[in-house]
This record gives C-alpha cells, structure tokens and sequence, in this order.
C-alpha cells in the first residue's frame, strides 16, 4: 500500500514544488485547496500533513485557515511560511503584520538541533534560506520552541517534537535553499516514517489495473499529439486495454517541420496500436483567421480538437472514453481556490470536463504525474527516446508562439526558423541540456539591408530555458559563436525574417509551463 502526504495549498505560486521535491525522495503526495482539508484527510487518510506559504495575511479577516481539528489527527505537520503562521496562530501564538519584511536569501542560525536538522544542521552554524514573508511570529503556543532564527524572524524555525509539529518561515521546496530537499527528506522519512516506495514501476502497474477497471470491454480513443504526454498516455493505455484503444493524431498544421511524420513513423514501426491520421490543417488555420488574441486561440485550438475526435469517435461505431494527457499540475490549477496566484486555468487542456454534447468520458492515466515522472514512466514502458526526451510544445503549437493573427505564410516562417534553431542545438550536443527551446515571430516589421536592397521583413526571437521540473526556469547562457552562427543561417534560409534576438528573460516561479 503506498502511504499517502497530503499537502494543503494557501495559494503559494511555489506549492508544487513542494511535491516534486517529497515524490523526488520516494514519498508520495497530493496537493489539495486549504478550504477542503476536512474532506481531504477523510479521502486520504495521509501519513502526514504539509501546511504550504501563500500570498495572504493570517492577521487579515479574509486570511484563508483550517479547521482546529486538522492539527488533532495525530500525524506529523509542517507548516512551511504562511503554513507556520497558520499553525501558530492557531494553536495559541501570535502572528503580526509590519516590521522588517524578508525577500530573498537570508541566513538561518540554528539556535537549537531538532529531528528536521538531524544530520544536515548543527547548533551554532548559519545557512543559506530562501524567505518570503512580510508577516512574522513574535509569540509561540505553548510546548513549541525556537530551533532556528534569522535577521527578521526570531521564530524562523519551530518544533513541538512531542506532536511532531513543525513550522518554518523559509522556503525548503526551492532550490535557493540549499538543503531544503533534506530537510523535507528528514521531516518525511524520519519524522513521519513513511516508506519511500512511490517509483514510475510501481505506478505503471497500479495504473494498469485501474484503467482495466474504468474501461472493462469499452472502447477508447486518444487524442496522440505526439507529445511525451499523449504519447505516454497512449501506450500505458494500450499495454491495459490493447486494441480496445484507437488512437487519432490530429495535423492542426501548427505542428513543428516534420513533427507529424515523425509521430506516424514512430508509432506505426514500434507499436501495434489502430493510429488515425487526420489533416485538419485548412481546419484549424480557418478557424483562427482575424484572431489576435492568445487565450482566445487557445480556446479555439482545445474546441477544434474536440470537434475533430467527435467525428473520428462517429466513424469508429460506440466509443465510450477520450483519452488524453492531462498532467498533476493542469489538475491542480483547475482546483485552484478563487484568487490565488495559481488559479489559471490552462484553457487548452479539457480537465474541467467535456461539453455536454460528447457522449464520452475522460480517461486520463497521467494526472497524477509531473511531466518528468511522465518521462520517467514513458522510458519504463520503453518509448524510443526521440519520444520521451523531447522538449515540451504545447498543444495549440506555433499558434501561440505567433502574436498577433495566425496566416499560413507565418506559419511557414516560423516553422523553418524554428526548426534551423533546434538543428543547431542538436548538432551542438545542447538538446538534453535545455529545457525548452523555440522561436518566436515577432508581430513587427523592421527595414533592413540584405545585399544591395532594402528589406522590410519580420523579426524574430530565441528562447531557451533549462528547469529540472518545468516550473522554475533560466534563460541558457548560449556563446555568442553559437547565436551568431544561429542568426546569421535564419536570416539567410528564411525568407520574410531579416532580424532576429535572444530572449535571455527567466521563468518566474510558480508558473507551470514555459510558452
């Protein structure tokens, strides 16, 4: 049986990193909204509580909170920055707003050793925490005591070790705090004892048995983008269902140069999985003509593919269930509480439910999953690598990376542009190294000179970024030898492009996906 943590969100843009670093040690969790901590401990019955920051101020009446009762469950807690707010003004402290804030790296003194610190932190030592708070606690419930404290935060860090009661004020889940990733490591496996057995292996037949279970004899169809996602999501389903399950990649030409042969040829010679190829690219480019703003294709694109699988579902006789990749983090961010920095919802993933039209269910195999424990399933179930450690590309595809109205001749710009720019990144032995990795066809025109004649063609820009997990992100530092070389073949092979730059901007924390 695998135990279970629950982590309950205040509305921290950084709360999934919480997870990722707790499943990174073996220890499965789930992230729930703090406002149904009730019903999640009901459902889950977790070996541990993790209590996540947030934006708010526990000294404001609109300040989000638990129920007392969570904290007589009789597991450990840890409350991480407004968690430890919460958990001291619950429990009989004192929390106030003013004062000195604290943004950025600060130095922790541990003033006293605690199960947290064992084997990490000594009495008497300073190390290197990532804050983020304007609030602090001036005053401890009873049976609590100081084991750390920083410049601005006397209580920086807590315990009651007689209830396995924990807070901090920095932030262990990022990487600015060196030994973040132990410390949660010791608060999970020593404090909680939980047994560290949440692998891609045992997923993957836990997996299986529950899809056999949902689907019985019906019949499937996948929506394959040829994606890691979808691509993973279709052969877990075919290894539980076989030939129950028909597959349907969908050509939006939006597509990068020869992505779709590449997903054809894949799938046709290493799978025996029934792969529909539909061409709906006059389709979806008619569709979006005169359509400049973003969230708005996004939601054309996501209502198209809809309107594709329905009829491919129509041609197959009774299906019963639309399958496709919807990741933990769509989930999560589709369950958001109102006004928390994470509460957007990806518009192009269907996780909110089908329209009321289809006669189908949704089967969704990875929503448990982050994109990297997908690529670690996908190399259990032994997809080529030309799959599975790909770069992400989001399902609306170059639509997005075009501002400004979609046209075919765009299109066919950036595609050569984008696909110059991953070449040389590929022949420069970088692909693995980054991320994500893309042009960007900028909705402006400059004058320039090519030759002997003036030129009035587009601009267009690079981005690359390397992540471990694709919710935090810097810009790669490229040499200037290889951004020269990349330009100089753009603005020669490419006609309509005459100038083109480097984003070297980072990904803010919290956000889930790089585009």
């Amino acid at each position: 049986m695998t135990e279970t943590l629950l982590i309950l969100d205040f509305g921290s843009q950084v709360t999934q990193l919480i997870a990722r670093r707790i499943r990174e040690s073996g220890v499965y969790c789930e992230i729930r909204p703090f406002n149904r901590s009730i019903d999640a401990v009901r459902e889950l019955d977790p070996s541990a509580i993790v209590l996540s920051g947030g934006p708010a101020s526990v000294t404001s009446n609109e300040g989000p909170s638990i129920p007392r009762s969570i904290f007589d469950c009789g597991v450990p807690i840890l409350g991480i920055c407004y968690g430890q707010q919460v958990m001291c003004s619950i429990l009989g402290g004192e929390v106030v707003s003013g004062g000195k804030r604290e943004f950025g790296r600060a130095l922790l003194e541990v003033i006293s050793e605690c199960e947290l610190f064992d084997g990490i932190w000594r009495t008497g030592e300073k190390h290197e925490v990532w804050m983020s708070h304007g609030d602090r606690v001036v005053s401890l419930p009873n049976d609590f005591f100081t084991v750390g404290s920083s410049e601005n935060a006397p209580f920086a860090a807590i315990a009651n070790e007689r209830k396995n009661f924990y807070g901090v004020q920095f932030h262990p889940e990022v990487v600015h705090t060196p030994d973040g990733a132990s410390l949660l490591r010791n608060f999970t496996h020593k404090i909680a004892n939980i047994r560290p057995n949440w692998t891609m292996a045992r997923f993957r037949d836990q997996a299986i048995g529950k899809i056999r279970e949902q689907v019985g004899f019906r019949k499937v169809i996948c929506g394959l983008s040829g994606g890691v996602d979808s691509s993973v999501a279709a052969v877990l389903i075919h290894e539980a269902v076989g030939e129950q399950l028909n597959c349907v990649f969908v050509d939006h030409g939006l597509l990068r140069k020869g992505e779709a042969e590449q997903v054809i040829r894949v799938f046709r010679e290493n799978y025996n999985i029934p792969l529909i190829d539909v061409n709906a690219s006059d389709l979806f480019l008619g569709k979006l003509n005169g359509i400049t703003d973003p969230e708005e294709k996004r939601k054309i694109i996501g209502a198209t593919f809809i309107e594709v699988f329905e009829a491919e579902a129509v041609k197959l006789g009774k299906v019963d269930f639309l399958a496709q990749g919807t990741l933990y983090p769509d989930v999560i961010e589709s369950v958001s509480f109102s006004g928390g920095p994470s509460v957007t919802i990806k518009s192009h993933h269907n996780v909110g439910g089908l329209p009321e039209r289809m006669n189908l269910e949704l089967l969704e195999p990875l929503r448990d999953l982050f994109k990297d424990e997908v690529r670690g399933l996908g190399r259990e179930l032994d997809l080529p690598e030309e799959m599975v450690g790909r770069h992400p590309f989001p399902g609306p595809g170059l639509a997005i990376r075009i501002p400004g109205e979609v046209t075919q001749e765009k299109v066919e710009i950036l595609r050569e542009a984008d696909d110059i720019f991953i070449e040389e990144i590929r022949n420069a032995g970088l692909y693995d190294r980054i991320w994500q990795a893309f042009a960007v066809l900028l909705p402006v025109k400059t004058v320039g000179v090519m030759g002997d004649a003036r030129s009035y063609d587009y601009a267009c820009a690079l981005r690359a970024v390397t992540a471990t997990d694709g919710m935090t992100a810097d810009c790669y530092p490229f040499e200037n030898e290889f951004l020269a070389r990349v330009c100089n073949r753009i603005i020669n092979e490419v006609p309509g492009i005459n100038r083109v730059t480097y984003d070297i901007t980072s990904k803010p924390p919290g956000t889930i996906e790089w585009e």
